[in-house]
C-alpha cells in the first residue's frame, strides 16, 4: 500500500498501485507465476521476513490475486495459487522485466528470457490497436479522457 489515498486523483494507475505497489507484491506474484506455491518457497526465493510474507500473502488472497488452498490436513498447510486476476498481470510484469533488461541490465545479461511454448520464439509485449490491429509505438498513443472522469469530485 502506498500509505496515502487518492481521493482527489482519479487515476487507474494509482488505484492499481494500491493493490500491487508494495515492494514485495509483484515479486510474490512473479514467483507464483513461475510455479512457487508454498510459504517456504516464497521465503527462500525472496529472503523476506516471515511476518512480512504472511501479511503480503494474506493481502494478495484478500485482493483476489492468490487462492489459499489446503494441501495437507494435519497439520494444516496451505499453498498459494495464482488466480486469473494475477495471470492478467503477466503482460505488465513482462513489460517491467523487458524494460529492466534494456535499461537496468546486469553484467551477464537478462536473468530470464521469454520463450513461446509453441515455437520457441522470443515473446514480446506490444501495443496493438483494438480496432485495426496495427502495432503502434508509444508516440502513436493518445491518452484521452474516459467516461470515468465524470466520477471526479467537483
Amino acid at each position: 500500500m502506498l500509505g496515502r489515498t487518492y481521493d482527489s486523483q482519479l487515476c487507474s494507475i494509482a488505484r492499481t498501485l494500491e493493490i500491487v505497489g508494495e515492494r514485495w507484491t509483484l515479486l510474490i506474484i512473479r514467483d507464483a507465476l513461475l510455479g512457487l506455491r508454498r510459504f517456504e518457497e516464497f521465503q527462500d526465493s525472496l529472503g523476506i521476513a516471515r511476518n512480512v510474507l504472511t501479511n503480503r500473502l494474506s493481502k494478495l488472497v484478500d485482493d483476489g490475486l492468490l487462492d489459499r488452498v489446503r494441501y495437507q490436513e494435519r497439520p494444516a498447510r496451505y499453498e498459494y495459487q495464482p488466480t486469473s486476476k494475477a495471470k492478467d498481470l503477466l503482460t505488465a510484469l513482462l513489460s517491467l522485466m523487458h524494460w529492466g533488461d534494456e535499461h537496468a541490465e546486469g553484467q551477464s545479461g537478462p536473468p530470464r528470457i521469454t520463450s513461446h511454448a509453441g515455437c520457441g520464439g522470443n515473446v514480446r509485449e506490444r501495443l496493438v490497436c483494438a480496432r485495426c490491429g496495427q502495432v503502434v509505438g508509444p508516440d502513436a498513443v493518445d491518452l484521452l479522457p474516459g467516461p470515468g472522469l465524470a466520477d471526479l469530485p467537483t
